[in-house]
């Protein structure tokens, strides 16, 4: 029997097209063939209404793969201010709109009794569905010479013990971390990948994939090599487009780059157990 090789779809993020909408981010995935979006649930009411999600997505015939939960410090009370019913309505909208994976940021730190049972907490929601609860790294936050460990248990998510990872690149650039030491110690519980490039300023930059100092090329050679059968979703800062034509354009660009290295693998990275 002859093997098929897996194929990463490759996702867009509708946090990609911010400023403009959720519905926006749908419309540009279908032009652009994109292989689905990931949703990231904040303050655009069409991105909290799973009804007006699942219109989106079978008028464009754009699947929705992943459920970002409102993890951010603008979405704290999005879905609830209590941390857990976010992560409960983010497991039924994945479960009512097909998606397979909910991405999940590490609490911050003042969330003390969230963080206290996050990593058991992710784990007995894990038990309850069959959605990937992806957990993804996050960063210090710098200010000029001052470091602010500003998550807990710890931005760097391989240090616990986790059912499911996401990597974000961007996330690894502003952490100053080898991003693939990272893939390498999450190994085969690496379920998701946040695309995008950074520079390794204290900024989260979101640049598009080529653009910054990340190995991003690396990075999904290894992953098709190993047969990564999760998502690949393009996460990048489109602020400062001066148009939507040239929005567009990066995305495209992101697209074109992240599909060509996943078509050219190399030897894959060891999985560290």
């Amino acid at each position: 029997m002859v093997e098929v090789p897996v194929k990463t779809k490759v996702a867009l993020s509708t946090a990609s097209v911010y400023p403009e909408s959720t519905a926006t981010a749908f419309e540009i995935a279908s032009r652009l063939g994109y292989d689905g979006v990931e949703v990231m649930v904040w303050t655009d009411p069409v991105s909290q209404d799973v009804e007006a999600l699942r219109r989106l997505s079978d008028y464009h015939r754009v699947p929705i793969l992943a459920v970002h939960a409102p993890c951010l410090l603008i979405t704290q009370r999005v879905w609830s201010t209590d941390p857990w019913t976010k992560l409960q309505r983010a497991r039924a909208a994945a479960e009512r709109l097909g998606a397979d994976t909910v991405v999940v940021h590490p609490p911050f730190r003042w969330q003390r009794g969230y963080a206290r049972d996050f990593v058991r907490g992710i784990w007995r929601m894990a038990d309850e569905t069959d959605v990937r609860f992806a957990v993804e790294n996050m960063y210090p936050w710098r200010y000029r010479d001052r470091e602010m460990l500003a998550y807990a248990p710890d931005w760097d998510v391989t240090r616990d013990d986790y059912r499911h990872f996401t990597v974000d690149l961007s996330h690894t650039a502003t952490s100053r971390s080898a991003a693939l030491d990272m893939v390498a110690r999450m190994g085969d519980r690496l379920a998701h990948v946040h695309m995008g490039d950074g520079n390794g300023s204290a900024k989260d930059e979101h640049l598009v994939p080529g653009r910054g100092t990340q190995p991003c090329g690396p990075v999904l050679r290894a992953l098709a090599a190993r047969g990564f059968g999760g998502h690949v979703v393009i996460e990048v800062n489109t602020r400062r487009a001066m148009s939507s034509a040239e929005r567009e354009e990066d995305l495209a660009e992101a697209l074109a780059f992240t599909r060509l290295h996943l078509a050219a693998p190399e030897q894959p990275v060891p999985a560290r157990r």
